[in-house]
């Protein structure tokens, strides 16, 4: 079993990879369409010159109902249904890979920095996927959250695999499928918000720079292929609203467990202590987000910092800084 699962590991990745490449293409079939619709307005733009200004269109920006060439409509479907379809196919054979290693272990499979990884991303990907039943219109953000799950998973094969094997004397208690099942669940869905946050930080660089008549950047320049920033923007609160009880609940599992494992409900550990971290600042973005007078943009910028705490408490904490947690990385 456990070779089975690491053979499904490798074929997870290739699948995502399959996907990325789907939402890769997706993209390009979309770049041509901004030069087209403006030569296809040049006769209107000449003929609208001495209209009144009230009869002219406004002007769009979110580029969510914005269509390629016909001849391109076909492809860019078939681009977009098979992204999405390797995106599904890759989510079952992710979950094949977790429940494998788990049979060979003969356990909960999230006892270690590896299974932990592995099952974050795969929450990742099924709230991506459910994300997109009900708003079909974000499905170009599907190549960044292939493109971080599979850097995700790639670093945990390469670097964080271990044998499948029982859990070390300190983990083998009944808290460690409440707590980390809950620590894994709202770090996955904290990654699609993460991701939903840096997508809009895009897109609106990318209209601020249309509106000063400014040359975008690359970076900027990807935004163009981003839903509308209301979309991103809304999306990115939806996840953090999602996630945000089920971290609180994993903290205070812990703590629990702490008690019942090492007599004290807190003791700043490294690993407690940033995980409260990471609790403050998702509190502060929500904070801020039911805030009326601040801006959106430093809202999102504290989306992406809760993410950057929860990715230093899991690597940093686990494998540079010692504490009580350190069974919990590599060996």
């Amino acid at each position: 079993m456990a070779v089975l699962s690491d053979q499904l590991l490798i074929a997870t990745l290739l699948i995502y990879l399959a996907a990325m490449v789907g939402y890769a293409v997706e993209h390009a079939l979309r770049r041509p369409r901004a030069v087209v619709n403006a030569v296809r307005r040049v006769p209107a733009m000449a003929a609208a010159v001495a209209a009144p200004a009230a009869d002219l269109p406004a002007p769009r920006t979110d580029g969510d109902n914005e269509l390629p060439p016909a001849a391109s409509v076909g492809r860019l479907r078939l681009a977009g249904w098979f992204a999405v379809a390797a995106t599904a196919l890759g989510a079952v054979t992710h979950t094949a890979c977790l429940l494998t290693r788990g049979l060979a272990a003969g356990r909960v499979p999230w006892g270690n920095m590896y299974e932990f990884v592995l099952a974050v991303t795969l929450v990742g990907v099924l709230a991506w996927l459910g994300l997109l039943t009900r708003r079909p219109a974000v499905r170009p953000v599907g190549l960044y959250v292939t493109l971080a799950t599979v850097t995700l998973l790639g670093l945990a094969g390469m670097r964080l695999h271990t044998p499948a094997g029982p859990l070390v004397p300190a983990l083998n208690s009944y808290w460690l499928k409440i707590h980390v099942s809950a620590a894994a669940t709202a770090s996955g869905v904290f990654l699609l918000g993460f991701i939903a946050a840096t997508a809009y930080l895009i897109r609106l660089r990318h209209d601020r720079a249309a509106e000063a008549g400014r040359a975008p950047g690359f970076v900027s320049s990807l935004g163009r292929y981003l839903p509308a920033v209301e979309t991103l923007e809304r999306v990115t609160f939806q996840m953090h609203v999602l996630a945000f009880p089920i971290w609180t609940f994993a903290v205070v599992a812990g703590a629990i467990w702490a008690e019942a494992a090492w007599g004290r409900y807190w003791g700043w550990d490294p690993k407690e202590t940033w995980a409260f971290i990471s609790w403050v600042a998702y509190a502060g973005y929500l904070h801020a987000r039911a805030t009326p007078s601040v801006k959106r943009p430093v809202v999102a910028w504290l989306a992406v910092l809760g993410w950057v705490t929860m990715m230093f408490n899991l690597f940093a904490v686990n494998l540079v800084i010692a504490g009580l947690h350190s069974y919990a990385g590599t060996n």
